[in-house]
């Protein structure tokens, strides 16, 4: 398995890492991260679900589609902290995800498109296509983790509202895509980084360039002189005297 080949896993990994950032943008534009349910004793009305998003506020009688109140303006007056923690967390994991996806297009593109001889004369503008995946696991490990560890705690603080109000409020489908795509984040990090490991050998270092110069360059290297060489040199340059008898 070579690096400098376009593989099975790393096609994969793209495709894992473009659908869990899908995710995560679904997970932000819906208003389904938290519901507040408001029951009524009076036969003739019907009960509220409160549908609390990111960016947006929308109230709903039971049996109904329409948005009885909306209110999108409700990212400027968040009062949940765990909410407004997402409202930051969720886009940068995004544009963490978004350039690692980047890193891995440019080294798929490098390897399938660039010849395995590069030029001498672009050896400064070499593209390593492993270290562009190396440096891709670890972004989408680092998106993974800014995701998954505030939208877990959505799931406790809700815990935490029932407890100081009353239990009238659940999480909603919005936590379950987000830590889904947190685990394909994961799932693409792993992919990468088995992959990096597979195609280099044990005894390389964990990062390895493809090329540290152009391997034209090898040729035209000068070769050592000996020790034989430089001590013949110095026998040569010693006078020799003799005297006549």
């Amino acid at each position: 398995m070579g690096c400098r080949d376009v593989h099975a896993a790393t096609v994969l990994a793209f495709l894992s890492g473009t659908a869990s950032v899908a995710g995560l943008l679904a997970a932000v534009l819906l208003p389904n991260w938290r519901q507040m349910r408001l029951y009524t004793f009076n036969k003739n009305e019907r009960n509220v679900t409160v549908y609390t998003g990111l960016w947006i506020k929308c109230a709903r009688f039971d049996g109904s589609r329409d948005c009885v109140i909306y209110d999108p303006q409700w990212y400027t007056a968040v009062d949940q902290l765990d909410l407004r923690v997402l409202q930051f967390a969720l886009p940068l994991s995004m544009f963490t995800a978004v350039s690692a996806l980047f890193l891995c297009l440019i080294g798929m593109c490098n390897t399938a498109f660039v010849s395995s001889v590069p030029n001498i004369k672009m050896a400064k503008c070499l593209v390593n296509s492993a270290g562009c995946h190396l440096v891709a696991g670890l972004l989408f490990l680092l998106a993974c983790v800014i995701c998954l560890t505030p939208s877990v705690w959505v799931i406790f603080y809700n815990n935490y509202l029932n407890r100081k109000y009353e239990p009238v409020f659940s999480f909603d489908i919005s936590v379950f895509i987000a830590i889904a795509s947190a685990g394909g984040l994961f799932f693409t990090s792993i992919l990468l980084f088995l992959w990096y490991c597979a195609c280099k050998s044990l005894p390389s270092p964990f990062w390895q360039p493809l090329y540290s110069h152009a391997p034209s360059m090898h040729s035209y290297a000068s070769q050592p002189y000996s020790a034989r060489s430089r001590l013949s040199a110095i026998e040569i340059d010693i006078p020799v005297v003799t005297h006549a008898s």
